[in-house]
């Protein structure tokens, strides 16, 4: 079974409490291997990119559903147009990330230009493996942005899955011409013609449309690099035309500055050109153009219709927008549309280990949310953990693999708080929406709620979410969305043993563990959490503080109700030790001097949480 949420985000619902997705090969000499530093082009042979006119270039994206095959698609395709050499070593040639080769996924879309003859042309294939994962979506319509085409990868053995929808959708909205592929033919349970029946169904594609292949062992994946050519109408745009070039991807280097991937939509571009960026009015001098192959490969220039990358000493983060439009100086051009605003679904405070390491960390979140741009950032801070940032994420393994980035790549231990996702209040206090301006406003933080008393009424994110089980799980699967506050809003069978649910969940109810519960199928509403949560941090609190003089209450609260309560002992003196007998009356006089005391204690007693303290606790409770 499989789930995957559309992007869209709606607000609406109401809370019930306010709690908190073998032809001739055509390699030039110059052709580097697959092996080797990633930037080691220099001293080769500049490839000549005006042999290709845009008659001739075919830009496409592989997209499918989570291990569906698109990584092993694509370095078949790398091997069969002699881009790298064949041998026994290239999986997930495309994935650099050290995350993507550790998790057997892909989390960052990667782009390289193939050279193929075919019928007696020599043709240009840019070619984009996109992630399959619900939370990378951001990676797919920002690289569909610079096709033309699709390749959609349907495994032969699951059939269509959550993913293969929504990102047939993102293709179909884009009016990308789609080459439906089924994959994975070679397995024993493979049944490609139920697959194709489902495609057929779902999709309005004929049947006869669809290429059977099995990728890992090069079965027919010729045939998609044949009807790439065929299908694939070629950009439409025009070497004569001023230059007008998107950035759709980007990278930093330490020692070049920013390394931006970029589509050119007109025009042609060059190592010594003045360039503008649209977005931020700055000028610069081209110091490097090229094309991935998929390593970094130098040209003399690139020209309309060619997808490559770009060097011009932008030094600082904020100099390359995702989305912006590059020019030439004194030929100004209409910007490109650029990408919509990405809507983060799931928000974490991070904060240093040390607070020494703040800017530090600073620096490399920076420079990772250039690389991904669907993370917002927004300064915060903490009692207890000092100043930090909340964060803004597409869903829980995209956190995660950001946290992962951060550590693999820039070295940084960082504190993550526990997920929790944006909520809306409707004010109803005139004094509050006087200083915030206005009568609604979003809640990020569970700190920053404000007293209900203030508030007519609180309102959650909705997310559309579409599951893909077999049938004889149906009606557990009901269940446990009934249980969650879902709204069935469709029921599809797409085979006589697949179904397709599609419900509109609220947010909060599926980030954390909907995807574990639809095995272990357990219930619950929000306040009955919330219950059960402030109850274990209490506990967790009250075993990490250390024990004082007088007694401390810990308290779990939402707005102004107490909901959860654990009482740390107080350290206790033995006053009535040097009493050997005599009278009742002296023991019960020290003993209520020494109540007294603390009482007064109590009052005027300071509580230090320490800050390791609070550390081992989100860790117990990352790790429950």
């Amino acid at each position: 079974m499989a789930l995957a949420g559309r992007a869209a985000l709606r607000w609406g619902a109401r809370l019930p409490s306010p709690g908190p997705a073998a032809a001739p090969l055509c390699r030039p000499a110059w052709l580097p291997a697959a092996c080797g530093r990633p930037y080691s082009s220099r001293g080769k042979e500049e490839i000549d990119m005006s042999t290709y006119p845009v008659e001739s270039i075919r830009n496409f994206s592989i997209i499918a559903h989570v291990d569906h095959g698109k990584s092993t698609l694509a370095d078949r395709l790398l091997e069969i147009t002699g881009t790298i050499s064949k041998t026994d070593h290239n999986k997930q040639v495309l994935d650099k990330l050290q995350v993507e080769r550790e998790r057997g996924i892909t989390v960052k879309a990667q782009s390289a230009s193939l050279f193929y003859n075919h019928e007696g042309i020599n043709y240009l294939l840019s070619l984009i493996d996109t992630p399959g994962h619900v939370d990378f979506s951001y990676e797919v319509s920002r690289s569909l942005s610079a096709c033309q085409g699709v390749i959609l990868v349907v495994d032969a053995n699951e059939g269509i899955q959550a993913q293969t929808v929504a990102n047939f959708y993102l293709a179909f909205e884009a009016q990308l011409s789609i080459i439906p592929v089924i994959n994975k033919i070679d397995l024993k349970n493979a049944d490609p013609e139920r697959v194709e029946k489902q495609i057929e169904k779902l999709f309005d594609i004929p049947t006869d449309e669809c290429i059977r292949i099995s990728a890992k062992q090069g079965t027919n994946v010729e045939k998609v690099l044949q009807k790439v050519i065929e299908k694939i109408p070629p950009p439409q745009c025009n070497t004569a035309d001023p230059l007008k070039a998107l950035v759709f991807d980007s990278t930093f280097d330490h020692y070049r500055g920013v390394v931006a991937n970029i589509a050119l939509f007109g025009g042609e571009i060059a190592k010594g050109h003045k360039i503008v960026s649209a977005h931020t009015k700055k000028r610069y001098e081209v110091n490097e153009v090229g094309i991935l192959t998929p390593n970094e490969q130098p040209t003399h220039k690139l020209y309309a219709g060619q997808v490559g990358y770009l060097i011009a000493g932008m030094k600082e983060v904020t100099e390359a927008q995702i989305g912006d439009t590059l020019f030439l100086y004194k030929q100004p051009v209409e910007p490109l549309p650029g990408f919509k605003s990405v809507k983060p679904m799931v928000f974490a405070g991070m904060y240093p280990v040390d607070q020494t390491e703040y800017n530090n960390l600073k620096s490399a979140l920076e420079r990772l949310t250039l690389n991904d741009s669907s993370v917002t950032v927004h300064r915060d801070s903490s009692l207890a953990l000092g100043a930090g940032w909340r964060l803004g994420f597409l869903g829980l393994l995209h956190m995660e693999v950001f946290n992962q980035r951060l550590e693999q790549e820039y070295n940084m231990s960082v504190i993550l708080t526990a997920p929790t996702v944006p909520y809306k209040a409707v004010l109803s206090s005139a004094k509050l929406i006087k200083e915030y301006g206005k009568d609604q406003i979003t809640i990020i933080n569970p700190a920053q709620f404000p007293d209900k008393l203030s508030v007519s009424e609180y309102l959650e994110p909705i997310v559309l979410g579409t599951i893909v089980t077999p049938h004889e799980y149906i009606g557990k699967i009901i269940t446990l969305c009934q249980d969650r506050r879902a709204v069935q809003k469709d029921l599809l069978y797409i085979d006589e043993n697949r179904v397709m649910l599609k419900y509109l969940f609220p947010l909060n109810e599926i980030v954390v563990d909907f995807y574990d519960a639809l095995k272990s199928l357990s219930s619950g509403y929000a306040r009955d959490k919330a219950y059960a949560a402030g109850k274990l941090l209490c506990e967790h609190l009250k075993e990490t503080i250390p024990r004082q003089l007088f007694e401390i209450a810990i308290q779990a609260a939402i707005g102004k109700k107490i909901i959860a309560r654990e009482t740390l002992k107080p350290y206790r003196k033995n006053v009535v030790a040097k009493c050997y007998g005599g009278d009742i009356t002296r023991r019960m006089k020290l003993l209520r001097r020494q109540a007294e005391g603390k009482r007064l204690m109590r009052k005027i007693g300071n509580v230090e949480v320490p800050r390791d303290a609070f550390i081992r606790v989100l860790k117990r409770e990352t790790d429950k």
